[in-house]
């Protein structure tokens, strides 16, 4: 069981960023294609929307963005799960045990009330504070 944060979804869409486009497609298409199997918050979803319309170098149409978004929640080989107000009260604590921004602590709090325990990000730093949780970083290879 995997999560795929943000970063990961906007750069299988960001033409400006070939080589981790690559990558991320290929990686988001084996989902798809139900390969493998991927998860994502509603959180992660909003932010997709948003960064893929207000916060790419290349935005993109409001209308094509919405369509992406739209793939993931009609697809079935994406397990979309969200969190409560007690995943909320464990996200503000992560924030003051492990100091990390409150989005990433929500997303790990998601994670483990879900028992999913890895997740792909270019994130490292964050995630790696908390305890149980594997971080994949697809872009490890990739000179920058």
């Amino acid at each position: 069981m995997n999560l795929f944060d943000t970063n990961i979804l906007v750069y299988g869409y960001d033409t400006s960023e070939k080589e981790k486009r690559d990558k991320c497609f290929d990686i988001l298409k084996d989902v798809f294609d139900g390969k493998e199997e991927g998860y994502v918050t509603n959180q992660i979803l909003g932010e997709l929307f948003y960064v893929l319309t207000q916060n790419m170098k290349k935005p993109l149409d409001d209308e094509y963005a919405k369509k992406i978004v739209d793939s993931f929640i009609s697809s079935d080989n994406w397990k979309k799960i969200n969190y409560n107000h007690n995943t909320l009260k464990k996200a503000m604590v992560y924030v003051r045990d492990y100091r990390i921004h409150f989005w990433d602590a929500l997303i790990a709090s998601t994670m483990i009330d879900n028992n999913i325990l890895v997740i792909y990000t270019e994130n490292e730093k964050d995630f790696k504070k908390i305890p149980g949780i594997k971080v994949i970083n697809p872009f490890v290879d990739i000179s920058e």
